[in-house]
């Protein structure tokens, strides 16, 4: 499908000087427009690739502004190292974000940039130098390139990739731990590296053009979005503290916090603290797709009696068999019990029956794992079941509604892409520290027989 531009486009062939060379570029500009996206193209490609040049027309029809430009003149590229060569990427890409500042001297215009494979990285060093960049968008890219550099970028960094894209998927996600500023990380099932399964593009302009229109303020005015601005964590034991003074409410009831692992318990450690309350965890695995195990079809949680929670609609779209789904399940279970015994050291569960009962994450996105954990706690016949998270869409929280007696959340943000855009720190919580969280606030309680 090729997106439609809108009428009143100005476009124009220019020519961009660094070190001496001359490097051919294409501005186009929608009527309006408050912002200006710079494409750093992959090895090996140009100012004319296809799926950059898709994107590009998807942005100016979406109202957002484009410049494609040849990070290398032809006989540069002609040489390999200065394919890969990131850093000496990121320095023309400076160059050409100097040569539109000045071209649209006089008018106020907010510069983001749309990285594809190494020139991922380029936009991400170039970023780190220039606090002036608004918002970048990787495709498919090689942020882990830039890894010296990542914690100094200051622009709101979204990071695509393919769910078939195997090699490159560890790589952004080992950068995305890395990041300090407002991030998201999103996986597209189905896709490889160049994206060029059907649809899987489409989904990268769907996420491009709201991420863009988020922070280059192409709708909205500057003092609508300050009044929107969602609610920001340095990390999870930050977000448990500001969730804690939300349910000091609570503290006379002796409730009982029971944290979801492993990002949930760094949050409930903080919450358990703050109202002397006893902490545990209740195990939710995701039931993943066939050839797509990043695709949740369901959840099973931990239990006297395991509660899974099926997405019958998805199931029935991608045909999946009860016999896959036995099996997934079974598999699930067991990590769910190796989990219990290496968390728990031998502890016994604690008795929720007539208690409060307050279920903590770090953020909920579609909430099917948090669905399921209320519904296996909800039959150890809680007095209360309250679900206490610091951030989670609107359309999320009313979903889960009906599962739980109360929900208190501390930001629902729109438009909403993942919980680690608005941490900080957002690593990956291992099983080793759960462990230790869990073992400091069971200090003096023997194991069970």
């Amino acid at each position: 499908m090729k997106p439609h531009k809108p009428a009143q486009i100005h476009s124009e062939e220019i020519t961009i000087t660094s070190d001496s060379v001359s490097l051919d570029g294409t501005l186009a500009i929608p009527e309006g427009a408050h912002g200006i996206v710079l494409f750093a193209h992959g090895s090996g490609s140009s100012r004319l690739s296809p799926r950059n040049r898709f994107v590009a027309e998807a942005l100016q029809a979406a109202g957002i502004g484009t410049l494609l430009f040849d990070l290398l003149s032809e006989d540069e590229a002609l040489d390999r190292e200065n394919v890969f060569d990131v850093d000496f990427l990121g320095h023309r890409l400076l160059d050409a974000t100097k040569w539109l500042r000045y071209a649209m001297r006089g008018q106020e215009i907010a510069v983001g940039y749309f990285g594809a494979s190494t020139g991922a990285a380029a936009a991400l060093i170039a970023a780190a130098q220039d606090p002036g960049v608004s918002a970048i968008v990787s495709r498919g890219g090689r942020p882990d390139l830039a890894m010296r550099c990542l914690d100094r970028v200051k622009a709101p960094t979204l990071l695509i990739v393919g769910g078939e894209d195997d090699v490159v998927i560890p790589l952004n996600e080992k950068a995305y731990a890395r990041l300090r500023c407002e991030k998201a990380l999103k996986i597209v099932p189905g896709a490889t590296h160049l994206f060029e399964e059907p649809g899987t593009l489409d989904e990268v302009v769907r996420l491009a053009i709201g991420w863009f229109k988020e922070h280059l303020a192409v709708d909205d005015p500057p003092a609508r979005r300050a009044a929107e601005e969602p609610e920001f964590f340095s990390d999870r034991a930050e977000a448990g503290r500001r969730l804690a003074a939300r349910l000091v409410k609570f503290g006379s009831e002796h409730p009982v916090v029971i944290a979801i692992p492993r990002g949930g318990v760094p949050v409930g450690a903080e919450v358990a603290r703050a109202l002397n309350a006893p902490l545990d965890v209740v195990v939710v695995r995701k039931i993943g797709a066939p050839d797509q195990p990043e695709l949740g079809i369901g959840a099973l949680v931990d239990g006297d009696h395991p509660e899974s929670v099926l997405n019958q609609e998805l199931i029935g779209q991608l045909a999946v068999s009860r016999d896959y789904l036995v099996n997934e399940s079974e598999k699930q279970l067991k990590e769910i019990h190796r989990r219990q015994r290496l968390y728990r050291g031998g502890r016994g569960r604690p008795d929720l029956k007539g208690r409060t009962v307050i279920v903590v994450d770090d953020g909920i996105a579609t909430g099917g794992s948090v669905r399921a954990a209320l519904r296996g706690l909800r039959n150890s016949h809680p007095k209360r079941l309250v679900l206490a998270v610091p951030i989670a869409p609107r359309e999320t929280l009313e979903a889960l509604a009906p599962e739980t007696d109360e929900i208190v959340c501390l930001s629902s943000p729109e438009p909403f892409y993942a919980v680690g855009q608005f941490y900080r720190d957002f690593h990956q919580v291992s099983d080793n520290e759960v462990t230790r969280i869990l073992e400091a606030a069971h200090p003096a309680q023997a194991p069970a027989d």
